[in-house]
């Protein structure tokens, strides 16, 4: 049985834009990343809300990713991937980082996931790394638009694949740009609607089958 952690925010867990709640199993990409793959994968859904990659947010409550990865690698093991979608959360106003500061973190994120896999996994676990769809104009009037700050989320957004890209590089990680592959609904400006979500878990699926 191969075990895939989906580590990630809310465009994991599966928030639909439209309803603001979680789409079903038929429609969230874990899910139909599982039923592309079949009976010899395990996927471990581990989206939450407002994830961040290495950011207390006093305002949401515990959304801090680095400090939970460790316990969720010890308490999903053995582990043979995970893919990790981070980022979107950190491009909100609040925080003020620029695309350079959210690659930082994520540098962090990798260091502390790399130092699991080689002591602790013996360099079992691949590592999928993957920049998330862009945040789109839409966010301009979106109920999101005042926490992400408009136009300067978007920007953002668009900046992190390059940064990803030679993080993935740099730590021997797949990388996988969502952003080639899906786009995010018009709705609100961040999160994924139904078909995209099937069609990402379709098409990291094939990444899965093809490393």
């Amino acid at each position: 049985m191969i075990r895939i952690l989906c580590y990630g925010d809310s465009l994991t867990w599966g928030f639909d834009p439209v309803n603001r709640i979680r789409f079903d199993e038929d429609s969230r990409w874990p899910c139909v990343m599982q039923a592309e793959l079949g009976d010899g994968y395990k996927i471990i859904e581990e989206g939450q809300n407002g994830r961040t990659i290495a950011t207390e947010d006093p305002a949401e409550g515990e959304k801090n990713g680095l400090t939970y990865i460790g316990p969720c690698f010890e308490s999903h093991s053995p582990l043979d991937y995970i893919i990790i979608m981070l980022g979107s959360n950190d491009c909100k106003r609040k925080f003020s980082y620029s695309s350079m500061d959210i690659a930082g973190e994520m540098q962090i994120m990798l260091e502390k996931i790399q130092a699991y896999n080689r002591f602790k996994s013996k360099d079992s676990i691949k590592i999928i790394l993957v920049s998330p769809p862009h945040i789109s104009d839409a966010i301009k009037d979106s109920w999101l638009g005042d926490s992400f700050g408009y136009e300067n989320a978007k920007r953002l957004s668009e900046e992190l694949s390059g940064w990803y890209k030679a993080l993935a590089d740099m730590y021997d990680c797949v990388f996988f740009d969502a952003a080639e592959y899906v786009k995010v609904s018009d709705v609100d400006g961040v999160h994924l609607d139904a078909g995209d979500q099937q069609k990402l878990g379709r098409v990291l699926a094939e990444v899965i089958r093809s490393h």
